[in-house]
């Protein structure tokens, strides 16, 4: 994986877009689990960013994120949401990993992190597999505007999250340039799926996203 770490320019982030959209179910599924399913990144090859509409492409030369302590635990009270964080970057065939267990959340390294001073922390898991069920995430859809989240990071500080938005959101309407913003005001960003399962395809039709703004105390 080191050898990709500065790999930040279009044709990088265009894959990871792509294997967020389309590898939502993890390989394991088999039937559609509740209405919401596993949320990640899969892959999808280079060749097949024109798939997605409007993939934004990122300067190779942007800077990098703020050294900020790494996050290492999601809570969302309201929810029963209580997961580890897992560091997570780019595979091999250049989608974005993810745990393959569904009781941990993969946060993309390469981007912001919680309590960057600017940009959005991106956070993803799947909803179920084989090694846990049904996960976590499954409750993404039962989130209100308003709820709190909490994050923890390595050195122990926990920052505090309000829930601003809770959207399903066809795939292809996703507004990926925003989920994996750098600019801006800092905000996190939690993606599953949801919606309808396409048996054909393997994934489901809809992205549940989850975006909270960071809240003092």
């Amino acid at each position: 994986m080191a050898r990709r770490h500065h790999r930040t320019g279009g044709a990088l982030l265009g894959a990871l877009l792509v294997g967020l959209l389309t590898a939502c179910s993890p390989s394991t599924a088999q039937e559609p689990a509740p209405v919401v399913s596993s949320a990640p990144p899969g892959p999808t090859p280079v060749p097949t960013v024109a798939a997605v509409p409007e993939v934004p492409v990122q300067d190779a030369t942007a800077p990098a994120a703020d050294p900020t302590a790494p996050p290492v635990r999601l809570a969302v009270p309201s929810v029963d949401i209580d997961m580890t964080v897992i560091p997570v970057g780019v595979a091999d065939d250049g989608s974005m990993e993810l745990p393959p267990d569904a009781t941990e959340v993969g946060w993309y390294r390469f981007g912001p992190a919680p309590g960057a001073d600017e940009g959005n922390a991106l956070l993803a898991a799947h909803v179920d597999s084989r090694l846990s069920g049904i996960g976590p995430f499954a409750q993404l859809r039962d989130v209100s505007v308003g709820a709190r989240v909490v994050v923890t990071t390595d050195d122990g500080t926990q920052l505090r999250y309000r829930v601003a938005s809770v959207e399903k959101i066809p795939k292809d309407q996703a507004p990926l340039d925003a989920w994996f913003g750098r600019d801006g005001a800092p905000r996190l960003v939690l993606v599953t799926c949801g919606g309808a399962w396409n048996a054909k395809i393997g994934h489901y039709a809809d992205n549940v996203v989850v975006t909270a703004d960071p809240i003092g105390g």
